[in-house]
């Protein structure tokens, strides 16, 4: 054998250079595709509340279920009803249930795949010619085929995707889960907002119908002395207008309570029962104290920022999934088989004299196969890596959305906070108003019945009181129900301890 040349070495040097700066560059473009530029999210919270100053400490119970913090029995039972018969918690049970199956699924994909195959045929098979009792081996017959099979495909996680695959479909799953247990919070708070609403209305009817019966007393009054000549007719003419508008008050108002009770009814899943079935006091309690809370306890307890964490973790899973998408599949490829086959055969009987002659003869095989199969991207490369960017480009966008969504809630709890403070100072003025102006009905009143003073004074210094009462009250309610807003915004409605997302 000749040595190889001097341009022969030279040439195979050469094609190997090339060989490996071809690899060179798929491992750089690799590792280039793998590096990541996203930026975590900005998610830092000051260390309390702007202009919010809270009172009392809640533990997370007490918080889960707040409604209990109002000491208020109805209240309690209507939540509970809303809880167990409520179209928005039933429809929330059924989708905790579809999301838990398709983390599942999604989880379920990661693991060996495979199916058995089974067939079995069988076949009639006759000669169309003339036959012949000297053929030695017989022409047709029936042949039946028996097959069975287990195929399997088990992909090598050596670059982690699936993993990956298995925290996505977490990320997803704990998504709507969050995402669902918005819905349960909204659901308590609406049916307490619409509670409270529905007894602020309760009260306003009752203070119209005393406003009406109190112009009806000045209108009688005012009619008397334009009749005896001790005052003008434009007296009763004015207060009969002002009777009017009482009385379509509580006409009005009655619709509003009528309107108030069926959406609560609505809201608990009593949608067909009558509204007096569901009898509203007229009376309000004060609210709690106002919760003392920090503002980072919202990246625990606000279910709209978990689900909006959890969507930035899906998301950002999916663009690490797509930069593992360049590197190789390595699959192992095992299988079982089992085969049987009945056919048309001969049978042979050793002689003297050897006989043989037509029979059935079966075949059984049994078989097993160990394969590995690997597939690296090639002409596809500057594809995925477009992928790639765009799936960064779309976790960056989640990244903004969590943070938005962070800096919404820390808007919303501060603003709900601040509002609940002035509410119950507000219905602090009014309270010490209408202690004075109950004062002043009473020594009026003290006065009539003592022959000092004529009705009209008194009824005056009533209608006053039942004013300031009136708007005394509006606020008792406009507090009780910011109470419930702002347990809301803090996140309470909800058990966050049942919920791991590790």
């Amino acid at each position: 054998m000749s040595a190889p040349t001097r341009g022969s070495r030279a040439g195979g040097k050469g094609f190997f250079d090339v060989d490996m700066k071809r690899a060179a560059i798929l491992i750089a473009l690799l590792v280039s595709a793998c590096g990541s530029l996203r930026e975590p999210p900005k998610v830092t919270m000051p260390v309390a509340y702007d202009g919010a100053s809270g009172g009392a400490a809640l533990a997370a119970v007490e918080l889960d279920h707040w409604w209990l913090l109002f000491k208020d029995p109805r209240l309690n039972a209507l939540e509970d009803e809303a809880f167990r018969l409520s179209p928005d918690e039933r429809t929330a049970a059924a989708r905790i249930l579809e999301a838990r199956a398709t983390a599942g699924s999604g989880v379920a994909e990661t693991l060996p795949q495979g199916q058995i195959q089974g067939q079995i045929s069988r076949q009639s098979a006759s000669n169309l010619g003339a036959s012949s009792s000297t053929d030695l081996f017989p022409i047709g017959g029936v042949t039946t085929v028996r097959q069975v099979n287990l195929n399997v495909s088990w992909e090598l996680d050596l670059f982690g995707r699936l993993a990956t695959q298995r925290k996505i479909a977490r990320a997803n799953y704990l998504a709507s889960r969050f995402d669902i247990e918005g819905v349960r919070a909204s659901l308590a708070a609406s049916v307490a907002d619409n509670y409270f609403l529905a007894r602020g209305l309760a009260i306003q009817l009752a203070d119209a119908v005393e406003s009406a019966r109190i112009e009806s007393e000045l209108e009688r009054v005012a009619t008397a002395k334009a009749k005896y000549g001790l005052g003008p007719a434009s007296d009763a003419d004015r207060i009969a207008g002002d009777l009017s508008q009482a009385n379509a008050q509580v006409e009005t108002l009655e619709a509003q309570l009528h309107a108030a009770q069926r959406q609560l009814l609505i809201l608990v899943g009593r949608p067909f029962e009558p509204t007096a079935n569901l009898p509203i006091d007229a009376e309000v309690s004060v609210p709690p104290a106002i919760p003392a809370a920090v503002p980072g306890d919202l990246l625990a307890r606000r279910p709209d920022v978990r689900e909006s964490e959890q969507k930035f973790r899906a998301e950002s899973g999916t663009a690490k999934l797509s930069h593992l998408a360049l590197f190789p599949t390595f699959t192992l490829l095992p299988g079982l088989g089992a085969n049987s086959t009945t056919q048309p055969g001969v049978g042979f009987i050793p002689g003297p004299p050897p006989t043989l002659f037509p029979q059935q003869q079966t075949t059984g095989l049994g078989l097993w196969t160990l394969a590995g199969s690997v597939s690296q991207p090639l002409l596809n490369i500057p594809q995925l890596l477009y992928q790639a960017k765009a799936e960064d480009a779309r976790t960056t966008q989640a990244a903004i959305a969590y943070e938005k969504t962070v800096q919404t809630a820390y808007g919303e709890a501060e603003n709900a906070l601040v509002t609940l403070a002035a509410a119950e100072r507000a219905a602090g003025v009014l309270d010490d108003g209408e202690t004075r102006a109950h004062r002043a009905y009473n020594d009026a009143d003290r006065l009539y019945r003592m022959g000092l003073d004529d009705i009209t004074a008194t009824l005056s210094a009533e209608q006053s009181w039942r004013t300031t009462r009136s708007a005394l009250t509006s606020a008792r309610v406009t507090a009780l129900r910011q109470a419930v807003a702002t347990y809301k915004a803090l996140g309470g409605g909800w058990a966050s301890t049942d919920i791991r997302t590790r």
